[in-house]
């Protein structure tokens, strides 16, 4: 993609949702999720950042919009140190929303505000050793607590789909025990309370700000509910666009997406050619 050129999405709604943004920015939300999308996927987690590009377009498309907002499980303030958002100049409009909405992150103040914690979460991260190792022995299976929520990696696992496969329903015996639900992923699942979504993040965040054309980019099963929250503005009248983060592991993102870049390098390309299309807001 060169830097100039904007790729043209496949569906008649993606081609309506982008001439919208192009031709009304300041009432647009353009919301992104992390990991896949704006960071690409590692092993470890830990090490996860954001693409060397993310920020400077990022920085270039917030003053031309109503709002970016970085959509993500991960704790807000998490997010904000891999992705290297904070004090950067032009982003005063950017927004993380962590552990799926229930943190936040302004740029404009540096402030995370926070919802209580589930009581759930507690009692699932001091049984869960003891249930993954009465699932069997799955060496590379690890643990990542993610304060609000807590996720079980089998992605280094020897056989990380069959270790997937066999700790998906001892986890979900646990979530439920304890008020919580599994959300999978690539390789990953999830534990968290009920309620706690991108979708749900996303159309508060809408609303908020009033937007008149929102476009959502994503890579992951949990981005699935973003998705589905906006066709459902889409049928309220409000024109999105869909964007897949492509992978191969994922494919029913990519079969709901009006268009589908491949990987975090070529999202970013697209936010800063997108940039230079909009006039600031």
């Amino acid at each position: 993609m060169s830097s100039n050129s904007l790729p043209r999405p496949t569906t008649p709604a993606g081609r309506d949702a982008l001439a919208a943004l192009l031709e009304n920015p300041s009432g647009a939300v353009v919301a992104v999720d992390f990991d896949g999308t704006l960071a690409p996927i590692v092993a470890d987690p830990e090490q996860a950042r954001a693409h060397p590009d993310a920020v400077p377009a990022l920085a270039a498309l917030a003053p031309r919009v109503a709002s970016v907002a970085v959509i993500t499980g991960r704790p807000a303030g998490v997010a904000v140190r891999y992705g290297g958002f904070a004090g950067v100049p032009g982003l005063d409009h950017l927004v993380v929303l962590g552990h799926y909405g229930a943190e936040r992150w302004d740029a404009a103040t540096s402030e995370v505000r926070a919802a209580p914690e589930h009581p759930g979460v507690t009692v699932v991260r001091a049984e869960l050793p003891g249930v993954l190792e009465r699932a069997g022995a799955w060496p590379g299976t690890w643990i990542e607590e993610k304060g609000r929520a807590v996720a079980v990696h089998t992605r280094r696992a020897t056989d990380p789909q069959a270790a997937f496969d066999a700790l998906t329903g001892p986890l979900t015996d646990l979530a439920t025990r304890h008020g919580l639900v599994v959300e999978p992923g690539r390789m990953v699942l999830e534990l968290r309370p009920p309620g706690m979504d991108k979708g749900q993040a996303l159309l508060e965040h809408v609303r908020e700000t009033g937007a008149r054309a929102v476009l959502y980019a994503g890579d992951d099963l949990g981005d699935l509910p973003a998705f589905a929250a906006v066709e459902k503005l889409r049928a309220d009248g409000v024109p999105g666009l869909l964007v897949c983060s492509g992978s191969d592991e994922v494919q029913a993102l990519a079969a709901r997406a009006d268009l589908t870049l491949q990987g975090p390098a070529e999202v970013v390309a697209f936010f800063a050619a997108l940039a230079e299309h909009v006039t600031p807001a």
